[in-house]
């Protein structure tokens, strides 16, 4: 990379929400931003841990035995197979890092086509 990549740039690039765009690569991984807003379905990834890093706005994210609430700054790991809903009352900007290729929705079938921004 060659030059500093300004997020809140490529956020304004964008309208749609539950699409991950990647703005970066580290090694084998996606470095992505999403905006979020309303209940995405419940889903798991099998093979992978997934990071939620909040820039601004709040999301909930319902487990199957708690909820966890963050606010912008906060970082939240869903483990490796835990089935977990995001949802989003008012529109949110997300990082995710994930390894690369791996659907957001846990099945190919259903994921949303990744994208650079």
């Amino acid at each position: 990379m060659k030059n500093k990549i300004s997020l809140a740039q490529k956020l304004a690039l964008f309208s749609d929400h539950w699409a991950p765009r990647t703005v970066a690569t580290l090694n084998d991984y996606d470095i992505m931003i999403v905006k979020l807003l309303g209940q995405y379905t419940w889903h798991r990834h099998a093979d992978t841990d997934e990071l939620f890093l909040v820039l601004r706005g709040e999301l909930e994210i319902e487990l199957r035995d708690r909820s966890v609430t963050l606010g912008p700054g906060d970082l939240f790991v869903v483990p490796r197979g835990e089935e977990h809903r995001p949802h989003a009352r008012h529109e949110v900007e997300l990082l995710l890092i994930e390894p690369s290729g791996t659907p957001n929705s846990g099945d190919p079938e259903t994921a949303a086509p990744r994208q650079w921004v």
